[in-house]
């Protein structure tokens, strides 16, 4: 197989800004985009391939057609024929709601979905944007209630301000929110199931408040507390540099400024070039080349043995997988 892109899934958001269209090259309108979602196996928003011969198939029609070959036998035998990873740009003209997600177990018992365990790389961020991650102080479920209750729950959540590079790894069961100003590449488990739990008190255009889900993610969030809960790392650059490493995504930056040789071959699982800045040429063992730019994400298939990473003349890329091993 040849390297995959996609035709992204903009989301028309009331939140959303104007960033995500000019950032991947695409024509501004004007709309309030939100998110983009760039490689997706979410039920009615599966992504569809946008170059090669393949062109036109979905994600699902590849799994389908190709199976092991294009995910790993290893990740198919734990996820089956759902692709594990959802791949998103968010762009926040306002803050978005307090929000948490459900573990493997309790979103399987509730919804029969995959949980939600995400990461964060901050692309850009507007002067003063922050975001939220974790609790500032230990807390349990009963001050959780009280306080969404009686609207003090932001003042023990843990607020970060943010700049390009910043990386927040988020577990299911952390609450979280990304604030205004925040322009976000995000990986994630492939589930859209999301318990609110703070919305500023905000209505919509008809005067309705939005939805909570108190009770819900009572049981959703984890209260362990953290000193600290952003991702450490030092950036070096033309070197392969270790962000994240959990059981449902490995995720590497590589800062490029000279070509990269990425050896694929024992890793058992397809691999997922998100493209920051700049542009590059993938070229595979099999001699297939790709071009891509700024705001572009490939999918690179498990049975591919290596590809050359060609920056034109600078590119930044985050490598993301499943470690199966």
């Amino acid at each position: 197989m040849y390297p995959f892109i996609f035709r992204p899934i903009l989301k028309e958001i009331i939140w959303g800004g104007t960033d995500i269209r000019p950032f991947k090259g695409l024509t501004p309108t004007g709309e309030a985009i939100g998110e983009s979602w760039e490689l997706s196996h979410v039920k009615g928003n599966y992504s569809v391939v946008a170059n090669g011969a393949l062109e036109g198939q979905t994600i699902d029609d590849l799994i389908a057609t190709y199976g092991a070959r294009l995910v790993g036998e290893k990740v198919m035998q734990r996820f089956g024929r759902t692709f594990p990873l959802l791949i998103k740009f968010i762009d926040a003209r306002d803050n978005l709601s307090i929000q948490v997600h459900p573990d493997d177990s309790l979103a399987w018992e509730r919804h029969r979905s995959f949980g939600k365990t995400e990461m964060w790389y901050v692309v850009k961020a507007s002067s003063g944007a922050a975001l939220y991650s974790g609790f500032s102080r230990p807390t349990d479920a009963g001050e959780y209630v009280r306080r969404a209750g009686d609207g003090t729950l932001m003042d023990v959540l843990r607020r970060y301000e943010v700049l390009a590079g910043d990386v927040f790894f988020l577990p299911a069961g952390r609450v979280h929110a990304i604030g205004a100003g925040c322009f976000i590449a995000e990986i994630q488990q492939t589930s859209d199931v999301t318990y609110r739990i703070y919305d500023y008190n905000r209505r919509d255009a008809a005067g309705n408040s939005r939805e909570l889900h108190t009770e819900q993610a009572k049981d959703a969030i984890d209260y362990t507390f953290c000193s600290d809960y952003r991702t450490a790392y030092t950036p070096r650059p033309d070197e392969a540099v270790s962000l994240v490493q959990c059981d449902y995504f490995t995720t590497l930056l590589l800062d490029l400024s000279r070509p990269a040789v990425r050896d694929l071959a024992a890793l058992d699982s397809f691999v997922i070039y998100i493209c920051l800045e700049g542009r590059l040429t993938l070229c595979d063992h099999q001699s297939n080349e790709l071009t891509v730019h700024q705001g572009q994400t490939v999918l690179i298939s498990a049975d591919t043995n290596a590809v050359t990473l060609r920056p034109e003349p600078r590119a930044k890329v985050l490598e993301t997988y499943v470690d199966a091993r």
